[in-house]
């Protein structure tokens, strides 16, 4: 499977479920429903006029505000500050983010030379092995997924799948790599080379189609180690290193927190209306 074909059927292969997002939440609407259950007993025949329609819109946006207060609770002034990771990551300079409010993947780019590189990846592929419905054991499952490195770096051990590409104005062609992120470093599946660059790297279903026909490249741990290394080498020197790898799954968590909030705020503004 391409990496961009493989990134595009991402939102509909994944779950959505967000584990590791929802130990902690589940919590707090447990404790939520108990301050709700109280409103949601009262008569609906007056507040429902100024909530659509239904007889159950207030109570739908009782539960919608308090989740929406919770998830907010730490923003200063109702705005959630720039993390220190992610101001540290714009300070190197290296890497420009491209994040568009509402959808799913997050790209990076930069220059190397006479090359440029993009980096896609996607908010869908968060997943956990964690049991919400327990308070213990999801906070239990939270710190065995969670670990740490001996510098005290939070490890992440879902992975999410990225996909890197390369292109230079001097040649027509495109080289792109497939490859999973997980605890600090990313894992190559396999490294495809496409004679025109646009259906290499275009986002198009036209593109998307040409490329079901292309060979992929072999399978990247069946090379000779040699010729690995030399590949790991060559993206170690592009900035393609435990540093991002670092960086992929914490941008993923703050954005996919971002779009929570953001759909709280959405469907209660809908609701309401």
């Amino acid at each position: 499977m391409s990496a961009l074909r493989a990134l595009r059927q991402l939102t509909a292969s994944s779950s959505r479920s967000f584990a590791a997002r929802t130990a902690p939440r589940s919590v707090a609407r447990a404790a939520l429903a108990a301050r709700v259950a109280p409103v949601a007993s009262r008569a609906f025949s007056v507040s429902a006029r100024r909530f659509g329609e239904g007889a159950s819109d207030v109570a739908l946006t009782q539960r919608l505000e308090e989740e929406l207060k919770f998830e907010t609770a730490d923003y200063p002034n109702g705005q959630r500050a720039e993390p220190e990771f992610l101001k540290a990551f714009k300070a190197q300079g290296t890497w420009a983010i491209v994040d568009v409010p509402g959808l799913d993947e997050v790209t990076l780019t930069r220059k190397f030379g006479n090359e440029d590189i993009r980096l896609i990846f996607s908010i869908a592929d968060i997943q956990s092995d964690q049991q919400p419905e327990f308070e213990e054991e999801g906070a239990e499952a939270a710190e065995e997924e969670d670990g740490a490195d001996e510098e005290g770096v939070t490890l992440h051990s879902y992975p999410i799948r990225c996909s890197f590409s390369f292109t230079k104005a001097s040649t027509p062609g495109a080289l792109t790599i497939d490859a999973m992120c997980q605890e600090g470093s990313f894992v190559i599946d396999n490294i495809s080379y496409y004679s025109d660059a646009k259906v290499g790297t275009e986002l198009t279903a036209e593109a998307d189609w040409k490329r079901r026909g292309f060979y992929l490249g072999p399978q990247f741990d069946t090379l000779d180690v040699s010729l690995q290394d030399e590949f790991d080498k060559f993206l170690q020197e592009r900035g393609i290193n435990q540093t991002l790898a670092y960086f992929v799954p914490e941008y993923s968590e703050y954005k996919e927190q971002k779009e929570y909030v953001s759909w709280l705020t959405n469907v209660k503004t809908f609701v309401e209306a």
